[in-house]
Parts: structure tokens; C-alpha cells; sequence
């Protein structure tokens, strides 16, 4: 099987797509094409030199850039995609698609699922669309944007289930400040990468209604062992849970001040509505689809999953947050 090579295209225009086209261009041969969907923003980039909306940081050498709003023209032009769109969105772009997909290589580094279809987005990609399991990846790990932007060390994952893929891919991101590592485990890492996000939510309610350290480290304790199950149940193969990919990321989204995910919670944990703490934040929180998703598939495989149920409850039952922590402080142990 040949090797991911050729072309890259940053699909999205975010903080995380900034951070990963900063990681691609950190090697000086690299010329990438960026699919962002808005012109004006765009325009900005290329007069500025850097992100007119996300991490304003980073410089950028435009002339290595490609731009365009036009998706079927970036597929096109490319071999390698990374999308980075958040999930609710990626529909509504590949709806645009004309250009088929099955001969590029797909990365995903949307911590997200697909709402409506329940589905992961590796598993969205090779059913919809017919890409090949073998040429498709996923980015992941405990890897905040803002702190890439800075240059402060951070650990990637690259899963792919054709390993050799996933060693070659790795070159690509690593560099003075990524250190990159691999596995075969690509559902296991998209249903962590959904599952964090939730359990952020879940401290940033708990940080809002007063409970301290001690609660975190517990619910956290509790999160990854629910994390856990749920994986195992979904898709059973030999990982280690502890593994950064897995733990790493979730300490990191569930702690760090950067966690859009956690900063949502808090305000719900302060009292705001759902709708007012979107508002107010103008970032997507991926954890608030994520829950409702991972409460419908689970459905199938009826894991235990108390701090799932609790955030769902919160977020589309409207029970209020400080009944809901309290029984969820019951089943802690």
C-alpha cells in the first residue's frame, strides 16, 4: 500500500486548524492549501499574515499558502485532508462536495460526532463516502491550540489503522515542540476525544456550583474508568487507558482554564441557560452535541455511564444542575 503523501489541505478555519497548519508549516519545504468558508476572512489572512479570528499569534508565510472558499476546488488540489471543521458543521460543508474523496487520505481532528447520524467521524467518512478504512487517520491527544501557538511541548497521536501510515504521518506534524506517537486505534481514540469533552463539561458545572480539587480528582477518577467501559463495550481491543491519548486528554480538557468545554460548564454551573452560555462564549463547545450523540448510541450498549446521564440531564432535561451533581456524588466511590 502506497504511503499518505502529496499535498496537504487544512480543512477549517479555527484555532485548532491554525495550530495544526503552524505544525505542518514548522517544516520550511511545506506549501499547504487552507479551505477556510468565508472570503472576507480570507482576504484578512492574507494582508495581516496570520489569523484575523484565532490564535492573532501566529504568523504565517502566506506565499506557502493556498487559500480558497471554494471546497471543490482545495479537494481537488490536494492529497491529504485534515479536517478540522467542528462536527456539527461538517455536514453542511460536504454537502458542497462534488469531488469524490475515496483516492485522498483523510485526517480527522474533529473531537466530535456526526449529530443526526450518531456516528464517528472516521466511521462517517468510510460509510458515506466510501474512503477505505487504510486511508484514514486520526489527530488527537492532550493539545491545546493555544498552547501550540506558543510553542509549549505537547503530545500528538496519530491512529491509522495501516501503522506504516500512521509512522509516516507523524513526520509531518512532529517537530521542536510536537512530539508525535502512533496507534491503531482509531474509534478508541475519536470516542475519547467525544467522551473528554463531556466529561469537561461535567468539572466546569462542578467548578461553577463550588465543589473544589478534591471533587475534581474524583470525578475525574470517575470519568475515566466510565470512559473506559464505554470504549471497551463499543470497540474491544488491547489499550491502555492511562495512555496520554486517552487520560492525557482528559485531564488536560477537564482541568485547563483553555477547555472551552469546561468554561461552558462553569457558566451552566453558575445558573446561565444553555442557550445564553453559547451566546455569551462564540466558540463551539463540541461536548454539548457530543453528550446528547454518545446518550443516543448508547442506547444500543447500555454501558453505565452516570456522569453521561448527569450532563445530559443538565444540558436537555433542564434538571437543575445542583440536584443533578448531588445524586451523581452518590454513585461516586
Amino acid at each position: 500500500m502506497k504511503l499518505p503523501d502529496g499535498k496537504i489541505a487544512i480543512m477549517g478555519g479555527g484555532s485548532w486548524a491554525t495550530a495544526i497548519a503552524k505544525m505542518v508549516m514548522s517544516h520550511e519545504d511545506e506549501t499547504i492549501n487552507w479551505y477556510m468558508r468565508r472570503d472576507d476572512r480570507i482576504e484578512d489572512f492574507k494582508r495581516l499574515g496570520h489569523n484575523p479570528a484565532y490564535l492573532t499569534g501566529v504568523r504565517f508565510d502566506v506565499k506557502r499558502i493556498g487559500f480558497s472558499s471554494d471546497i471543490n476546488k482545495v479537494v481537488r488540489e490536494s492529497d491529504i485532508l485534515i479536517f478540522v471543521t467542528p462536527s456539527p458543521y461538517l455536514k453542511s460543508h460536504l454537502k458542497k462536495l462534488k469531488t469524490k474523496l475515496k483516492d485522498k487520505f483523510i485526517i480527522t481532528a474533529i473531537k466530535g460526532i456526526v449529530p443526526d447520524e450518531n456516528m464517528i467521524i472516521s466511521e462517517y467518512f468510510h460509510k458515506v463516502y466510501g474512503v477505505p478504512e487504510e486511508q484514514i487517520a486520526v489527530l488527537a491527544g492532550p493539545c491545546h491550540a493555544e498552547e501550540v501557538a506558543l510553542e509549549r511541548l505537547s503530545y500528538l497521536t496519530i491512529g491509522c489503522a495501516n501503522r506504516d501510515s500512521a509512522k509516516y504521518l507523524s513526520k509531518k506534524f512532529a517537530n521542536h515542540f510536537i512530539k508525535t506517537s502512533v496507534s491503531q486505534d482509531v474509534p478508541g481514540i475519536e470516542y475519547s476525544s467525544v467522551l473528554k469533552n463531556v466529561y469537561a463539561i461535567a468539572a466546569g458545572i462542578c467548578s461553577g456550583l463550588k465543589y473544589g480539587d478534591n471533587f475534581q480528582a474524583v470525578l475525574m477518577a470517575n470519568a475515566v474508568q466510565e470512559m473506559n467501559r464505554f470504549i471497551e463495550t463499543v470497540y474491544p481491543i488491547e489499550r491502555k487507558i492511562d495512555d496520554s491519548v486517552y487520560l492525557g486528554d482528559l485531564l488536560v480538557t477537564g482541568y485547563s482554564n483553555f477547555s472551552r468545554n469546561r468554561v461552558f460548564g462553569t457558566m451552566i454551573g453558575k445558573g446561565y441557560s444553555v442557550k445564553s452560555a453559547q451566546v455569551e462564549m462564540e466558540m463551539i463547545a463540541e461536548g454539548y452535541y457530543g453528550t446528547k450523540c454518545i446518550k443516543e448510541i448508547n442506547k444500543h450498549y447500555h454501558v453505565n455511564m452516570p456522569i453521561v446521564d448527569a450532563v445530559y440531564n443538565i444540558l436537555y432535561e433542564r434538571i437543575s444542575p445542583m440536584i443533578e451533581i448531588k445524586l451523581l456524588t452518590d454513585s461516586f466511590r
